[in-house]
């Protein structure tokens, strides 16, 4: 079965032999994966009046445990969005009374973010659903081929540089 990737890759060989054209096999899908993916959690956040930088900022604030809050600084390293991205949602956030900044306990010139219990509740209804839709994204791999895809991915994205400051999550 051939993809879109595997026309590229055919036209590519033609016109430039010369060239090993085969990294576009790997990154031109991932490419391709991440807007689908992309699209496909879109959908989902937007059920529950969301957007993935909005989630991201909520879930990040809901798995720090109680009592769900941290600095911005904690904040921006735990998530997986930009630091311009996190300013712009906690406004947004702060104004839907899903957050709160309230002055810093360690830092009198910082606020500190906390979920609100209207933002738990929220974040709390949409987990399921985001996590039945990365279910039914990778759906059609077997058990074997998404822990080979994990391991893999892993490695690329250590030998990027995308590495955890404070080590491996525990088991």
């Amino acid at each position: 079965m051939a993809d879109h990737v595997d026309r590229v890759v055919q036209q590519w060989g033609a016109e430039r032999p010369d060239l090993d054209v085969s990294p576009m096999e790997v990154i031109g899908r991932l490419k391709r994966l991440t807007r689908l993916v992309d699209a496909e959690l879109k959908r989902t956040f937007a059920e529950h009046d969301l957007d993935a930088a909005s989630f991201d900022v909520l879930a990040t604030l809901r798995r720090s445990g109680p009592p769900y809050r941290l600095t911005p600084t904690g904040l921006l390293q735990s998530s997986m969005v930009t630091s311009g991205a996190i300013s712009q949602r906690l406004d947004r956030l702060e104004a839907r009374g899903l957050v709160t900044r309230t002055p810093s306990g360690s830092d009198g010139r910082s606020r500190d973010v906390a979920l609100t219990p209207e933002g738990q509740a929220l974040i709390d209804r949409a987990l399921p659903d985001h996590l039945a839709t990365e279910h039914r994204v990778l759906a059609g791999l077997d058990e074997p081929q998404t822990e080979a895809l994990v391991e893999a991915l892993r490695t690329l994205l250590v030998h990027l540089g995308d590495t955890s400051a404070r080590g491996p999550a525990p088991e």
